[in-house]
């Protein structure tokens, strides 16, 4: 280990990645969802900060907690230590240089270039360690597209994404979050992860790329599949599905109810519980087929028998007869219902020290019966772990 940096988290459980050290030089989201989430399963997460100001979501609020912290922030930073280092001086770089040294992954999502103008770049660190896991995060990738600015909200955009949400006859619409990030941390943690089996088998690092524009690609599945094999191009069609009807949301007596049906089975019992069973018998709703060619006239039929009630009967009634439907929840009533269910929700982290604040984050999402997700730390203030990581000179 070299001279002036600490040791990894002191009394951690041991997770399914326990042991595993990674340098995040990463910030927003893409970068810190992916560390956050192999935090969550055991690994040391160095959060890699600039001076001052640190990642940038530090300063997105409104929303904050009772602190003035960015809920923004808090988010997506838990289960990991923050160190301040200046890039821009020499200093700060071997600093950063020593950091690496001791960590099994690096993960950045600057600008493509700008590490290795930095001297930390893929090659000359892969150099000095050969079995490092060197995972770049960029916009557009590091080709022809490394000036654009990777924005969740460009990347929904130019990569298609708004082109099919929203209504037929209104404008073309981002979905409510930044899916795109979220997605590319997704793919920036399973490439991280298979590169960490290579090398386990072969003792050699490699570097792992993903970029937002590939990622929404790829996320488009049958929409984009609709194109790469028919040359459809599909347009926007509000909640409705381009392949299955009904599968979409429709009034009701007091919100939105939605149903996903999928087969002629469900079409049939829906059919039974608005009190309309000969709807499975006509021939424009018989198949499935059918019923995507006369999806209007069905909406309209639909529409006016669930008037009578509201979207909690309807829920409850369809459920019970196999047919898959549910009302249109805001976050309240989501994180309730999983509660209902017995699903992971919202879990409290205690403080970590008399420096640190408890803090309420959103449950992980996988669920392993050996090696469960641990909540080992809060999200860290700016700078929290700078002294417990980087030592003074010994006298």
């Amino acid at each position: 280990m070299p001279d002036g940096w600490a040791g990894g988290l002191e009394g951690a459980g041991r997770g399914a990645l326990d042991g595993l050290r990674i340098a995040d030089f990463s910030r927003v989201l893409a970068g810190p969802y992916a560390t956050m989430l192999l935090g969550d399963l055991g690994a040391d997460v160095v959060k890699v900060e600039r001076p001052g100001t640190g990642d940038e979501t530090r300063a997105w609020h409104p929303p904050a907690d009772h602190d003035g912290t960015s809920t923004y922030f808090l988010s997506v930073n838990r289960n990991k230590r923050s160190v301040v280092l200046d890039l821009a001086t020499e200093a700060g770089r071997e600093q950063a240089r020593a950091l690496v040294a001791e960590c099994d992954v690096v993960v950045e999502n600057f600008r493509p270039g700008t590490m290795e103008r930095l001297g930390l770049g893929h090659e000359e660190l892969q150099a000095r360690h050969p079995e490092l896991i060197y995972c770049s995060i960029s916009g557009f990738g590091s080709g022809a597209g490394a000036a654009i600015p990777g924005y969740d909200l460009l990347v929904q955009a130019v990569g298609g994404l708004m082109s099919v949400t929203g209504s037929a006859d209104g404008e073309p619409t981002k979905a409510g979050v930044a899916l795109v990030d979220v997605i590319t941390g997704l793919h920036a943690s399973l490439g991280i992860l298979a590169a960490l089996r290579h090398r386990d088998a072969t003792g050699q690092g490699q570097r792992v790329e993903v970029n937002l524009l590939s990622s929404l690609l790829s996320a488009m599945v049958n929409q984009a599949s609709a194109f790469a094999v028919a040359g459809v191009v599909p347009g926007r069609m509000g909640n409705a599905h381009p392949s299955i009807a009904p599968y979409e949301t429709f009034p009701t007596a007091d919100r939105p109810i939605a149903l996903a049906v999928g087969n002629d089975r469900q079409f049939a019992a829906l059919a039974e519980v608005v009190g309309d069973p000969r709807l499975a018998l006509d021939d424009r709703f018989r198949a499935n087929a059918d019923r995507v060619a006369h999806r209007g006239e069905l909406r309209d039929i639909l529409a006016e028998r669930l008037s009578a009630a509201g979207a909690d009967h309807w829920s409850a009634v369809l459920l019970s007869a196999g047919v898959p439907a549910g009302p249109v929840n805001n976050l309240d009533d989501a994180f309730a219902f999983a509660h209902k269910l017995g699903l992971p929700g919202i879990v409290d982290i205690p403080a970590d020290g008399e420096e640190s604040r408890p803090s309420r984050q959103v449950a992980h999402p996988i669920a392993l019966s050996g090696t469960p997700a641990q909540y080992r730390l809060p999200p860290p203030a700016l700078g929290r772990h700078t002294a417990q990581i980087l030592r003074g000179p010994s006298d």
